[in-house]
């Protein structure tokens, strides 16, 4: 058959695909911090150069933030576009590694041979899986499969802020797909293939609570001057109830229930919750108590404290109360909900 062939030849090549994916990790293309712009700019180049061995016609484009990698190959049949993003979130706390983030290995596990590197698994992991499922079309055919463009970005992991843009100047060219890829989502087990339906969206948010004009000493001013980090403390501890709800007014307005014919589905498919959290040292589900934990993960609303910083953090005490306190906080969004509106309404 002719995918079997195509299936036996990514069997047979394999470790050269991995050596591919490889090089891609040890770029450190960290979209979030400024100083890893030139990295960004480089795995963009890198996946234009295997773009265009591939056959493609690629370039990278500037945007104000992270450069779009554009490829295209037409040819018979349906336009197929495949999206995906080249950059990583940021490797802090680094002492928690085991080895250096950007030099990726082949380890082995309880479970088998597993790839250690950032961004092995989010995503450029998934994104080769593409280009190399071309790679090996194209030895066994002789061609590439079919009419497709290729859409790389590089500002995934710090919420896309040039990616609506871009897509609207740059539309006519993308065209309209039959059908769109995203390979940057979960399976349900090692060996159950998934079709994932539903995806939950973003909106974020970083505030700075000031008082004082200046940090203050905690014997002269404790308990006359308001610290800004027992203010803060206070919003972001309110922002959940005891039953795992989000407070934030109007958050659950335009949240559509799950089906029922859905949720007996998803009951049906014996997820073993324990275990799930179990992995990564939990025991007990933190969200809305009447939802499974696979609603909780899947099609619930969330609202999250991703960081939080104020006065004097280093070794020892510094008695004082800080002028200022920050946090980000960042909210997983479903259904109709609009990032706008929920932003506004925690503000």
């Amino acid at each position: 058959m002719t995918l079997d062939a195509v299936l036996a030849r990514i069997d047979d090549t394999l470790p050269d695909a991995c050596d591919r994916l490889l090089d891609l990790l040890r770029i450190a293309s960290i979209s979030t911090d400024p100083a890893f712009e030139g990295d960004c700019s480089r795995a963009a180049a890198w996946l234009v150069q295997e773009l265009k061995s591939l056959g493609f016609t690629a370039s990278a484009r500037p945007t104000p933030g992270h450069p779009m990698v554009v490829a295209r190959h037409a040819g018979p049949g349906r336009h197929i576009l495949f999206y995906g993003h080249y950059d990583v979130q940021p490797v802090d706390p680094i002492e928690l590694w085991d080895r250096d983030p950007f030099d990726p290995a082949l380890e082995e596990t309880a479970k088998g041979v597993v790839i250690r590197g950032r961004g092995a698994a989010d995503d450029k992991g998934q994104l080769m899986t593409f280009l190399e499922a071309c790679r090996a079309w194209k030895e066994v055919h002789g061609t590439l499969p079919g009419n497709l463009t290729i859409f790389f970005e590089g500002e995934e992991e710090s919420g896309s802020p040039s990616l609506i843009p871009f897509m609207k100047d740059n539309a006519e060219e993308l065209g309209e797909a039959s059908l769109a890829l995203i390979c940057d989502t979960g399976m349900f087990a090692d060996k159950v293939p998934a079709v994932v339906t539903m995806l939950r969206g973003l909106a974020k948010i970083e505030f700075t609570l000031k008082a004082a004009d200046k940090d203050l000493h905690s014997g002269s001013f404790g308990g006359a001057a308001i610290n800004p980090i027992r203010v803060l403390t206070r919003i972001l501890g309110q922002l959940h109830d005891d039953q795992g709800r989000v407070t934030v007014p109007g958050f659950y307005d335009d949240v559509a229930d799950l089906p029922e014919e859905v949720r007996a589905q998803w009951q049906g498919l014996g997820f073993d919750h324990a275990a799930f959290l179990g992995g990564v040292g939990l025991s007990q589900p933190a969200g809305e108590v009447d939802r499974t934990p696979l609603e909780q993960i899947w099609s619930r609303p969330t609202a999250e404290i991703n960081g939080i910083w104020g006065g004097y953090t280093g070794a020892g005490f510094k008695t004082v109360l800080p002028a200022e306190a920050s946090a980000k906080v960042s909210f997983r969004l479903v259904s109709h909900q609009n990032p706008e509106k929920i932003l506004a309404s925690f503000k």
